[in-house]
């Protein structure tokens, strides 16, 4: 999870004083020291770290917060409002052309990840914002990073311009614009070169393609791994190109946290997206606020609702219900449910997102673990058909059967079989209640994977 170690340290540091009925001057130093340790930790810049706490001191011993009835939870509002100011205080989104095309130029050094971000950035434009993007390949110094975008061109079927490697960049763009204009492409995408660090040829062939594509953005890819090597990395393509904004990739990974937390504060350009993981859908725009909510353990249910949104489908939703209500729910239509949850991402990160998750008893220290989920589907389908639609007919012999067929245990089968049949009692209970006018959630489902 991104910004693990920096969270598990303030969230610790935060908890120590939200529930303090009065806070002194000499409660707020210690607390600043602790977070001050844990930001420096993190590798955030040094001059960010200082800002950040001297801001978060002044205010934190003001009269609003030493007079208000829950001082505790007053300072934790401040470093949260902070933390969101830190990392650009709100969602900066793309400024697409008031005349098509957009022009999106994709700069950064040689691993970064740029050509990849490049088709996740397309993939997200075609479908959260409906336009019909053009891939530019103008790498001419590594073919393989024109047959990786021609490749992923093919994966996600959206056309790639390339002339080869014998072609200038900038004569690569000029016609690739052109092309976009006959075929009608609203959005231009042009992968520019990359270099293992910052040298002068690269940076002026860079402001020759800017020169002539008058670009709209020019995003800065950056791997939020490198930690004060990407916000260095930021501040020369700034001064020399005139980048308009970040998009930070393996946000996901064992990162720090150090550059998402000073990039926008040394630069003074926005964190545009963040890459979250592998697939081509895994690019996401960035909220300041909601990070800064994760951070701090508070959950960060927009996102969470954005992602049920594009990965539920209504349909199935509305059968299942209907299935909920007249008590024919089975283990097929678990299934089902199970799809719809792994759409959404991994597992531990939807759980992030649900506010006070990290503090509830028990799971505050426990591991979630996808394969666990995998576990559960395989049993199910190790199942016949006409077993899962009736559970009850389950014997030992069957049991054994598809405990050896899905690799686990037969206690884990018959855990399984136990917590879905109280899942069903529990359902029909609930219906019994709420007599059809609420929409119903699934009860038992944390159960299914304990």
């Amino acid at each position: 999870m991104a910004f693990e170690g920096l969270a598990e340290r303030l969230q610790e540091t935060m908890q120590k004083i939200t529930g303090k009925g009065k806070v002194s001057e000499a409660d707020v130093k210690k607390m600043m020291r602790e977070v001050r340790f844990a930001l420096i930790e993190a590798d955030v810049n040094l001059r960010v770290v200082k800002k950040f706490v001297k801001t978060v001191s002044e205010r934190a011993v003001g009269q609003e917060v030493m007079k208000s009835l829950t001082p505790g939870q007053q300072v934790v509002k401040i470093v949260k409002d902070e933390l969101t100011n830190l990392m650009g205080g709100e969602q900066n989104p793309i400024q697409f052309a008031k005349k098509p095309p957009t022009v999106i130029m994709m700069v950064g050094l040689q691993g970064a990840g740029k050509t990849t971000t490049t088709g996740k950035l397309a993939t997200l434009l075609r479908k959260k914002h409906n336009k019909s993007p053009l891939l530019v390949a103008a790498d001419v110094y590594r073919p393989a990073a024109i047959q990786q975008l021609e490749t992923l061109g093919k994966q996600l079927t959206i056309p790639v311009f390339s002339l080869g490697t014998d072609v200038s960049p900038v004569e690569i763009a000029r016609q690739a614009l052109e092309q976009a204009k006959a075929d009608h492409n609203d959005v231009v995408i042009i992968d520019t070169a990359g270099r293992l660090h910052v040298d002068e040829q690269l940076m002026d062939e860079l402001r020759q393609i800017k020169e002539l594509s008058n670009p709209d953005e020019i995003f800065l890819v950056v791997d939020s791994m490198t930690g004060q090597d990407a916000v260095n990395v930021a501040k020369s393509f700034d001064e020399t190109v005139g980048i308009t904004g970040v998009v930070l990739t393996k946000l996901d990974g064992d990162t720090r946290g150090g550059a998402a937390l000073s990039i926008r504060s040394v630069t003074e350009k926005p964190i545009k997206f963040v890459g979250m993981g592998e697939k081509m859908d895994a690019l996401e725009p960035f909220h300041p606020e909601r990070m800064a909510s994760r951070i701090l353990g508070m959950g960060d249910v927009m996102s969470l609702i954005e992602k049920a949104q594009a990965s539920v489908d209504e349909e199935q939703a509305k059968e299942l219900e209907q299935k909920f209500r007249e008590q024919t729910f089975t283990l097929d239509d678990f299934l089902v449910q199970l799809e719809q949850v792994k759409k959404m991402g991994p597992l531990d990160e939807i759980l992030g997102m649900i506010p006070g998750f990290n503090k509830m008893k028990g799971l505050d220290t426990a591991k979630i673990d996808d394969s666990q989920m995998g576990q559960v589907e395989a049993i199910i389908r190790s199942m016949t058909k006409e077993e899962r639609a009736n559970p009850e007919m389950m014997n030992a012999s069957r049991k054994k059967r598809v405990a050896q067929g899905s690799g686990t245990t037969l206690p884990q089968v018959n855990r399984l079989l136990k917590q879905f049949g109280e899942m069903k009692k529990m359902v029909k209970q609930m219906t019994n209640m709420q007599k059809g006018k609420k929409k119903m959630k699934m009860p038992g489902f944390d159960q299914l994977f304990k």
